[in-house]
């Protein structure tokens, strides 16, 4: 068994998960599905490869340099986080709230950001090539 915990800056832990060979992507899938706030997670660099994270709470949350490839993050509250230089290609953003997020240097090829909130959002570098930005707040 393995024991993986999802901690803030400050070091609080805000969900542990323990099972046979545990991930932080099985751990952070495991939060989201029991509705857990991750709101200010620490979780930077973290392989989130395809993760399911429909509605997910990541307000503040540190992503950078994270792999959210293909990762379903529809309706999620991104408000403020950081995701710089984080890989977000063909990732489903669809109506989650971007507002305020830093995507400095992201690479969001292909995603789609229909309906996605991202007013004053950090888009300076990203990769926008074949995004879905329709009827987005920008």
């Amino acid at each position: 068994m393995n024991l993986i915990e999802i901690k803030n800056l400050e070091g609080k832990v805000l969900f542990s998960y323990e099972c046979e060979d545990n991930t932080i992507k099985k751990t952070v899938e495991e939060a989201v599905s029991k509705e857990v706030s991750l709101s200010k997670a620490y979780l930077w660099g973290a392989d989130l490869y395809e993760a399911y994270l429909y509605g997910a709470d990541l307000e503040g949350a540190i992503l950078s340099l994270s792999n959210l490839f293909r990762a379903n993050l529809f309706g999620a509250n991104l408000r403020g986080a950081t995701l710089s230089e984080t890989i977000l290609f063909s990732a489903n953003l669809s109506r989650a709230n971007l507002s305020k997020a830093n995507l400095f240097r992201a690479d969001l090829f292909s995603a789609n950001l229909e309906g996605a909130d991202l007013l004053s959002a950090n888009l300076e570098g990203a990769n926008l090539e074949g995004t879905n930005l329709s009827l987005s707040k920008r």
